[in-house]
């Protein structure tokens, strides 16, 4: 890695994004990659959701996204998810990094910037 460092115009942001299945975690998290509106995706399995759906009580085991991103880059993101993504309503939910290595998070603004 280089020695990139990050400016505080474009912050980096993790977002979180559930999905319903191994296949279609990976397949959006490797689109947000090649088309540069995400650095980095992890891809945790084993999540237990529990949550309200149309008057219901819903229980579900999904993958969970970890996406680095910059805030730049957060419209496009969601588009795409919401194109890819099985789910009547994905979860998309950006949270501000507040700090982290400088190399890391520069490293972050270089591979998911907009390619010109």
């Amino acid at each position: 890695m280089s020695s990139f460092h990050p400016t505080a115009t474009v912050p980096a942001i993790l977002c979180y994004c559930t999905c319903p299945d191994a296949e279609s975690a990976t397949r959006i998290a490797e689109a947000l990659v090649e088309k540069r509106l995400a650095a980095c995706v992890n891809i945790v399995p084993g999540l237990r959701s529990v949550y309200r759906w149309q008057d219901g009580l819903e229980r579900a085991d999904e993958v969970l996204l970890m996406i680095k991103t910059t805030s730049a880059r957060l419209d496009s993101l969601q588009r795409q998810i919401s194109a890819l993504h099985p789910y009547e309503l994905p979860e998309v939910i950006a949270v501000d990094v507040a700090g982290g290595s400088p190399a890391y998070l520069g490293w972050i603004h270089q591979q998911s910037r907009e390619e010109t």
